[in-house]
C-alpha cells in the first residue's frame, strides 16, 4: 500500500514525523521507544526487510560520530560509569542527536525505498519547490549514474592494462583519471544543454499531470506522524 501512495503526501508524512521526533525532549525516552517501534512497523507494512533498512541507514554514521564524543566533554554535573567520567548535559545532547538523527534517516530510507527518484522529484514539484531546484536535482541524479558508469569503465580499462592500485604511490594516477572524468562530464553537460535547447527546451520540464489523491490515501500517509504525535502527547500527559 505504501508503494502506491502519491509521492508528495509521503514526503509530507515523513517531514511531519521528523518534526514530531525533533520536537520531543530526549528525556521522554518512552516516546522514542514508541517512535522507533512505529518506524519498524512502517517498514514491515511496506515489505522492506529490516536488514536492508538498517544497512541503508548506516549512511548516518559519519554525521553522528562526533555526537558519541559529546558525553566526554562539557560542563556541569558529572557521573562515573565503569571508571569513565561523563557529563550529564553532553550525554543528553549526544543521545538526542543520535536518536533523532536515526529516526529521521530511517524515515527517509523508507521514503526512498518505496518511491523512485523520479517520483520524489515530481512530489517536490507538486509541493511547489522552486523549479530550478527540482531541475538541478533531476540532472544531478542522472549524472551520478553517468559518472558511476564512466568510473567503472575506466577502472576496467586500467586493470586490463595491468594497473592495480595498491598504495599511496598510485593515487596520482587515480587523481588524474578523476580529473579527466569530471572534465569530460562538464563537456558532456554542455552538449546535452545545447541538444535540449535545439529541441525547444524553455526551462520547464514536461508535466505528467497531477494524480487524484483520495481521502483514504491522505489518511494512510498521515497515520504514522499522527500516531507519533498522539503517543508523544499521551506520554507527556501522564508524566512519562
Amino acid at each position: 500500500m505504501t508503494h502506491l501512495l502519491p509521492s508528495h503526501i509521503k514526503i509530507l508524512a515523513v517531514l511531519a514525523f521528523i518534526l514530531v521526533a525533533v520536537s520531543t525532549p530526549i528525556t521522554r525516552w518512552q516516546t522514542f521507544i514508541a517512535l522507533f517501534a512505529l518506524v519498524i512497523a512502517a517498514a514491515f507494512f511496506s515489505k522492506i526487510p529490516l536488514l536492508l533498512l538498517f544497512k541503508r541507514a548506516l549512511i548516518e554514521i559519519p554525521f553522528v560520530f562526533f555526537a558519541i564524543l559529546m558525553p566526554f566533554f562539557g560542563e556541569g554535573e558529572r557521573f562515573e560509569i565503569a571508571g569513565i567520567q561523563l557529563y550529564r548535559e553532553g550525554l543528553l545532547a549526544g543521545t538526542s542527536i543520535v536518536a533523532k538523527g536515526s529516526l529521521g534517516v530511517l524515515a527517509a530510507v523508507i521514503l526512498s525505498t518505496t518511491t523512485t527518484a523520479r517520483e520524489i522529484l515530481r512530489g517536490l514539484e507538486r509541493l511547489k519547490l522552486p523549479t530550478v531546484m527540482v531541475q538541478i536535482a533531476s540532472f544531478m541524479l542522472r549524472y551520478v549514474n553517468v559518472i558511476s558508469d564512466e568510473m567503472e569503465r575506466m577502472k576496467i580499462a586500467r586493470e586490463s592494462r595491468g594497473f592495480i592500485a595498491t598504495g599511496i604511490k598510485h593515487w596520482k594516477v587515480i587523481a588524474t583519471s578523476a580529473a579527466a572524468l569530471f572534465i569530460r562530464s562538464y563537456e558532456r553537460g554542455e552538449r546535452v544543454h545545447l541538444a535540449m535547447l535545439s529541441r525547444g527546451f524553455d526551462g520547464n520540464l514536461p508535466s505528467l499531470g497531477n494524480p487524484v489523491v483520495t481521502t483514504r490515501q491522505w489518511f494512510t500517509a498521515l497515520s504514522l506522524p499522527g500516531i507519533a504525535l498522539s503517543t508523544s502527547l499521551l506520554f507527556l500527559a501522564i508524566g512519562w
